[in-house]
């Protein structure tokens, strides 16, 4: 597996990278990951949008959704700026959010990508044992010593 060649295909489409790894099960895991923030990402600005044309209106001396026909309002134009400021920084934080997982998921695919180039063998042990000192028997110690092999 070339790294470079998985981080281009995770570049051009997210998962991609993973898949040419043959790691599946991934691919559907970086697709949610990509999908959350662009689900806030859109729902934040159709949101700010709304909140920012019945600003406008209201600005304007027209009548917004916020409005009845007998001219009560329900949402104050403060409530309206507060509600775009708000909306637009949860916008902003979803799409840093969405660019920085984008990112990461090209890393992970280029990372793997390399660590599939080494040899790892099933055949390792860890083999912990307790050893006494032979030296002194009436104070007991205890050591520990730790052996692995590959």
């Amino acid at each position: 597996m070339a790294p470079a060649k998985a981080a281009f295909y995770s570049a051009i489409f997210p998962g991609l990278g993973q898949i040419y790894n043959k790691k599946y099960w991934k691919a559907p895991l970086v697709w949610g990951a990509i999908a959350t923030p662009t689900y806030f990402y859109l729902n934040n600005n159709s949101e700010y949008k709304r909140y920012r044309t019945a600003y406008k209106l209201r600005k304007s001396g027209f009548q917004d959704e916020f409005t009845n026909d007998l001219g009560e309002v329900t949402v104050s134009l403060e409530t309206l700026e507060r509600a775009q400021e708000q909306l637009r920084e949860n916008r902003d934080l979803s799409l840093m959010w969405g660019v920085i997982i984008y990112v990461l998921q090209i890393v992970e695919a280029s990372v793997n990508a390399h660590l599939i180039q080494f040899n790892t063998d099933d055949n390792l042990s860890l083999k912990p044992s307790f050893v006494q000192d032979p030296i002194l028997f009436d104070a007991p110690k205890v050591g520990f010593t730790l052996k692995y092999t590959f």
